[in-house]
């Protein structure tokens, strides 16, 4: 008598794995991606899903960190390789237009489409934590343009990292709601007209 088999299929793949609970929370966000949803994306059974990564949770956090190092690090990047903080900015901005419309994978950013609608303080926070991070980022970079002269001494630094942030969420949506990466391209000018 042959009986199912239990536990991760021996052609378990990690990555491959990860891969696929990054595009289901990418499109569904993570309160809205079940257990079930990811299972079948993964193709594994949930005991195999817990063994493999603990909780939803836990994976959610392995995943965002897959997240961050394939598409979300264009940001700081280009922070620390272009000379000034409007150009870096200009970079970022331009990437992401183009990274949020990539039809190779979900549209927008994942960290900030995924807390949409959560109800888990504790995701919340988190990524409003890698979020908040980003603004500290250009704030600091900001700041040292004006403290060598390349922005007027009364740039608002924090105001400007915030605008940019929020550029960059508005775009975030934008592109799920069905923006090109031309017309994120226009958005992306007309936000720099706003620089010093």
């Amino acid at each position: 008598m042959v009986t199912g088999q239990r536990g991760r299929p021996r052609s378990f793949d990690r990555d491959a794995a990860l891969d696929k609970a990054m595009t289901a929370f990418w499109e569904r966000g993570y309160e809205a991606t079940s257990i079930s949803d990811l299972t079948a994306s993964i193709g594994i059974g949930a005991p195999s899903l817990y063994a493999a990564f603990g909780d939803k949770r836990k994976l959610f956090d392995e995943v965002v960190v897959v997240y961050g190092s394939r598409y979300g690090g264009f940001a700081g990047v280009a922070l620390a390789e272009e000379p000034t903080a409007r150009a870096a900015v200009e970079r970022i901005l331009r990437e992401a237009a183009e990274i949020y419309t990539d039809p190779a994978h979900p549209p927008g950013c994942m960290v900030i489409s995924a807390a949409i609608n959560t109800t888990s303080e504790e995701v919340a926070q988190a990524l409003r934590e890698r979020r908040n991070a980003n603004l500290e980022l250009f704030e600091r970079r900001i700041r040292a343009d004006v403290a060598t002269g390349a922005l007027p001494a009364d740039t608002d630094a924090r105001a400007l990292a915030r605008y940019t942030g929020a550029v960059l969420q508005g775009m975030s949506q934008q592109s799920r709601d069905g923006a090109t990466r031309e017309e994120l391209e226009a958005v992306a000018e007309r936000a720099l007209l706003a620089w010093p």
